[in-house]
C-alpha cells in the first residue's frame, strides 16, 4: 500500500484521538484491534502514530518555536496534525526526504483544510527543515540516559534515601528523647505549681501557728484574770476586818467611859 494512503490512514487517527480528547495509542490500540469497514490500519501508518505519540513533545516545541503566527494549540486540528506527522518524517525518519514529507503534507492541507493552510504549512515546515540542526541539538539535551548512567543513577538516589531514612530515624529518636525531658515551658510549669504547693504549705503552717499563738494568749488572759478576781476578794475581806476591828474599838471606848 503506498504511504500516501498510510499518511492519511494515520492522520485520520491523530485527528479522532485529538478531537475526543483520548490518548493515541489508547485509540490506536482499538483501531488495529477493531478496523471496522476499513481494511486493517498499514504498518507505516502505525509507525507514523507511534512516533508522533513518542516524541510529541519535542515535535510541538519545534513547530512552536518556528510558527510566524499561532500556537500548536491555536491551530486548526487537521493542520497540527498534518505538521505533527510531517515533522516527525523530516526529524526521526531517515528513510523520507524532507521535501517529500512538506510535499505529502501539503497536499493532505490542500484535500482536508481551508485555502490558506497549504501555505501555512509550507512555510512552517520549511522553518523547521532550515533549523534541524537547531532542532536536533534540543533532542541530544533531552535523550535519555543510558541504562548505565541510570542505574548508578538509581543507585545513588537509593544510598541518598538510605541516608534520608537514617537521618530521619535520628531524629525520631532524638524526638524521643526530648519527650522524655520536659521542655523549658513545661519545667517552668513544674516550678512554679511546686512553689504555689509549698505557699500553700507555708500559709498551712502559718495560720495554725497563728491559732496556737491565739490560743495561749486568750488562755494567759483567762489565767491572769483570776488571780486579779482573788486579789478583789481579799481586798474587800480586809476591808472588812478594818472595819470591824474599828467598829470593836469603839464599843469598848465607849464602854471603858461608862464606867468611869
Amino acid at each position: 500500500m503506498a504511504r500516501s494512503t498510510a499518511r492519511k490512514r494515520a492522520l485520520n487517527t491523530l485527528y479522532e484521538a485529538d478531537e475526543k480528547g483520548q490518548e493515541i495509542l489508547s485509540l490506536l490500540a482499538e483501531r488495529i484491534e477493531h478496523p471496522g469497514a476499513q481494511t486493517p490500519l498499514p504498518e507505516y501508518a502505525i509507525d507514523i502514530i507511534r512516533g508522533v505519540n513518542e516524541h510529541l513533545r519535542t515535535i510541538d516545541y519545534a513547530l512552536n518555536e518556528y510558527s510566524p503566527s499561532w500556537k500548536v494549540r491555536r491551530m486548526a486540528v487537521v493542520d497540527r496534525n498534518i505538521l505533527r506527522m510531517a515533522t516527525w518524517e523530516m526529524l526521526y525518519n531517515d528513510e523520507v526526504p524532507d521535501k517529500v514529507a512538506i510535499d505529502e503534507a501539503i497536499s493532505l492541507s490542500k484535500t482536508l483544510s481551508d485555502a490558506e493552510s497549504p501555505s501555512f504549512i509550507h512555510g512552517l515546515l520549511s522553518a523547521v527543515d532550515d533549523h534541524r540542526d537547531d532542532i536536533h541539538e534540543v533532542i541530544e539535551e533531552a535523550a535519555p540516559v543510558s541504562v548505565d548512567s541510570q542505574d548508578n543513577e538509581d543507585s545513588q538516589n537509593v544510598d541518598d534515601s538510605q541516608d534520608v531514612e537514617g537521618q530521619t530515624g535520628d531524629e525520631s529518636a532524638g524526638e524521643s528523647s526530648e519527650d522524655a525531658q520536659p521542655t523549658d515551658v513545661e519545667a517552668m510549669d513544674i516550678d512554679i505549681a511546686d512553689l504555689q504547693i509549698g505557699a500553700s504549705e507555708d500559709l498551712d503552717e502559718a495560720l495554725s501557728d497563728e491559732a496556737h499563738i491565739a490560743s495561749d494568749s486568750e488562755l494567759k488572759s483567762e489565767q491572769d484574770r483570776v488571780p486579779e478576781e482573788g486579789r478583789s476578794d481579799m481586798s474587800d475581806s480586809a476591808e472588812h476586818n478594818e472595819n470591824d476591828d474599828a467598829f470593836g474599838n469603839e464599843e469598848t471606848a465607849e464602854s471603858k467611859h461608862s464606867q468611869g
